[in-house]
């Protein structure tokens, strides 16, 4: 499974931002998908997913301001980040979760949000 992530940038506090990650394989069913995000000397921390039946998961942080969807006849994730603030600088990792011992991960994308 590979997963391709796309999207990051540098903004200005305040702006918009959408990551998108395109996975190799179907992702209708079986598997959750989402995001992590990562920032120097910390873990990666969980952002937002999105299981095989739709149903949506975010972090408290990030509620009522980033958006996860998904596509499942292009295989695609997105997340629509909105009112961005410089705590959302991370690398942001896209993820594909078959269980807890079989999850695959994208290779990152830089968000860098300024004051």
């Amino acid at each position: 499974v590979q997963l391709q992530a796309s999207g990051g940038g540098s903004v200005q506090a305040g702006a918009s931002l959408t990551l998108s990650c395109a996975v190799s394989q179907n992702i209708s069913s079986g598997s959750d998908v989402g995001w992590h995000r990562q920032t120097p000397g910390k873990q990666r921390e969980f952002v937002a997913s999105v299981s095989a039946g739709g149903r949506t998961a975010y972090t408290d942080t990030v509620k009522g301001r980033f958006t996860i969807s998904k596509d499942n006849t292009k295989s695609t994730v997105d997340l629509q980040m909105n009112a961005l603030v410089p705590e959302d600088t991370a690398v942001y990792y896209c993820y594909l979760r078959r269980s807890p011992s079989d999850t695959y991960w994208g290779q990152g994308t830089l968000v860098t949000v300024s004051s």
